[in-house]
């Protein structure tokens, strides 16, 4: 992936001048069983908080093989309500960029959807993630008991193999998020994983992808952003570009630990975030 970069821009309301921009660029809402406050809601309140650019990413459908509980997933019926529905703010704020975009699971082997050039149209920023080994949905706090049966050596090495293949592999993907949401649970391996992280990072910049530094890491039993600064840093030296978003699931999350998300890639070595925007283009925020 070819990025053009854009100059960054300034921003400024009513209450001041913001010396970093606000921008989220992974976000979920009601569209699924596990997301709370609708798209209008959500933008509505990424606007109140003087966010500049905002990307609505629900997850994109899985069939009910996949997602047995319609938990994970939005409904494929409500794909063009949804794309329509994100259309219709921009015109309600001019002043923020609003991204369509959806975060697609990569399920390698167990893929059971037919893809098409058309499928992926409607997005202007498509989040490529890996929450499934062999289709198991290893993040998912009710199927955990897998990791007591197989250890965490074996399901860290399985997963960054898995994520290797998807950044390689042919979908569009814009953005790899959470890179090492393996460690969600901190349930960490015996081994150093660090070559794990080279072999991730070597990857992305062959891929031409993206990554972004995830916030909700915090929130999670790890108490860590994802990805680790171990991880981070070796995207940085693989020059892999970099965005944010907090990966909100309701609301009034939007722009949790967007700020210290800066810090964590400063410390990383990134000099600055890179930011879709609506029209494709990468601008980027300068973090010097």
């Amino acid at each position: 992936m070819q990025l053009r970069i854009v100059e960054p821009c300034t921003y400024k309301n009513e209450k001041g001048v913001f010396s970093l921009e606000l921008v989220s660029q992974h976000n979920h809402t009601d569209m699924t069983n596990h997301g709370h406050g609708s798209i209008e809601e959500l933008i509505k309140t990424a606007h109140q908080k003087g966010m500049t650019n905002i990307a609505v990413t629900e997850h994109y459908p899985l069939t009910h093989e996949v997602d047995t509980r319609d938990y994970v997933s939005m409904p494929a019926s409500r794909l063009d309500e949804y794309v329509e529905r994100i259309k219709a703010q921009r015109t309600i704020y001019p002043d923020m960029e609003i991204l369509v975009g959806c975060e697609l699971d990569w399920l390698g082997d167990g893929e059971d959807r037919t893809f098409t050039k058309e499928s992926y149209e409607p997005f202007d920023i498509i989040l490529g993630s890996v929450h499934f080994l062999d289709l198991w949905p290893f993040d998912d706090p009710a199927k955990r008991g897998f990791w007591d049966e197989v250890g965490a050596d074996y399901i860290w090495r399985r997963y960054f193999e898995v994520w290797c293949e998807a950044v390689v592999s042919s979908v569009p993907f814009t953005v790899m998020s959470h890179p090492d949401l393996v460690k969600k649970f901190n349930r960490m391996p015996s081994f150093d994983p660090k070559p794990l992280f080279k072999q991730a990072a070597e990857a992305a910049q062959a891929g031409g992808r993206m990554v972004e530094v995830n916030t909700s890491g915090l929130t999670y039993a790890c108490k860590e952003m994802f990805p680790c600064q171990d991880l981070l840093r070796e995207f940085c030296r693989a020059g892999v570009p970099c965005t944010i978003g907090s990966d909100a699931h309701q609301p009034s999350k939007v722009d949790q630990f967007i700020e210290e998300g800066y810090r964590w890639m400063y410390e990383a070595g990134y000099r600055e975030a890179s930011v879709v925007r609506p029209d494709g283009d990468i601008r980027t925020i300068s973090l010097a």
